[in-house]
């Protein structure tokens, strides 16, 4: 859960996330989570309960990793349907 709520906060963070899947986000979410904590864990800053340092890692982490996954991400193609009659361009 905690993951998810990590994913959601590092995609309003980054910029052009709109061509993005939910699911995608949350996974990359719940990387972003076990990414922070162990970099907390590397610097030394973590604690056994909550922290604002392992937190704001988890947050950055996952801001960078929703921003590269947009980047990377396909954009979604809007088909219209033409009306009846024209022609096709």
């Amino acid at each position: 859960m905690l993951g998810a709520a990590v994913g959601v906060l590092g995609r309003l963070i980054a910029p052009d996330r709109e061509s993005m899947p939910v699911w995608c986000t949350i996974a990359v979410g719940i990387v972003a989570a076990f990414a922070g904590t162990g970099l907390a864990h590397l610097f030394g800053v973590a604690s056994g309960s909550w922290s604002l340092w392992e937190t704001g890692f988890q947050i950055s982490i996952a801001a960078l990793g929703v921003f590269l996954v947009a980047v990377c991400w396909p954009k979604r193609i809007v088909h219209r349907p033409r009306p009846p009659g024209s022609k096709p361009p």
